[in-house]
């Protein structure tokens, strides 16, 4: 419960308060990432349910997509911007990595949360026309496995950036393997209460292997470029991870 507190503190915006903190629980809370992508898709979910009431479905999708980034305070939409403005041009890896500490966004960031908002959205839009267990379901997923991803980055590469100026330092240390175990347990026990719901099994394993993807492609594209994962690639790597994962939940087949 200490770790899960550790966790929702630093990926929202809720006022969680601990009596005391220990920097070593913030490398350990990391397990418990897709567990609060679950409730951060779980009120995506209830924000679309109740909009798509009232509102058309684009109107619901975006409400939904909003109350998730407030939650969040815009956190991973953050990195992803930041990752593309230092990645998307053809920069030496000192270069990139000052871009990313950089405030400022330029294109190819702009282009990036533009194209992911807009996408997003459009997904969620179509998903307001179906049957409310598949929004559900893809909404929780989505949150979950991306989440998962980006843990799997973390446990598969080493640091990228300044150790010494990292603002979480702890996440710039090893992360132990267990720590995605866990954070996998939570995918699995999510995909078995979906399919218990009555979610189509290839459906849940479209979405994850999608989910893997986006962690394999991202993995290799910082090792390349930065030697390493930065959190900056982490929410670029969650972000990616929720658009193929709805991407999955839509796709006709």
């Amino acid at each position: 419960m200490r770790l899960f507190l550790v966790a929702l503190q630093f990926l929202t915006r809720l006022p969680v308060r601990l009596s005391a903190f220990d920097p070593a629980w913030l490398n350990d809370c990391v397990r418990h990432f897709p567990l609060v992508g679950m409730g951060v898709g779980g009120a995506g979910a209830l924000t679309l349910l109740a909009a798509a009431q009232v509102w058309p479905a684009w109107v619901a999708a975006v409400l939904a997509l909003a109350a998730t980034v407030a939650l969040t305070g815009g956190f991973h939409e953050d990195g992803l911007a930041d990752t593309f403005d230092a990645l998307g041009g053809v920069v030496p890896r000192e270069k990139a990595l000052a871009i990313m500490k950089d405030s400022r966004i330029g294109s190819y960031g702009a282009l990036a949360l533009g194209l992911s908002l807009l996408m997003r959205a459009a997904l969620l839009a179509v998903l307001a026309t179906r049957p409310m267990l598949g929004a559900v379901a893809a909404l929780l997923a989505s949150h979950a496995f991306g989440r998962a991803a980006a843990v799997g980055v973390m446990v598969s590469l080493p640091y990228g950036g300044d150790a010494d100026h990292a603002k979480a330092k702890p996440l710039a240390l090893a992360v132990a393997p267990r720590n995605l175990v866990i954070g996998l347990a939570w995918c699995v026990l999510l995909a078995g209460g979906l399919w218990a719901a009555g979610v189509a099994p290839v459906r849940l394993a479209l979405a994850a292997m999608a989910a893997a993807g986006v962690a394999w492609l991202m993995r290799g594209w910082l090792k390349r470029r930065l030697g390493g994962y930065t959190g900056d690639g982490l929410g670029a790597t969650e972000q990616l991870a929720e658009i193929a994962v709805l991407l999955a939940f839509t796709a006709s087949f």
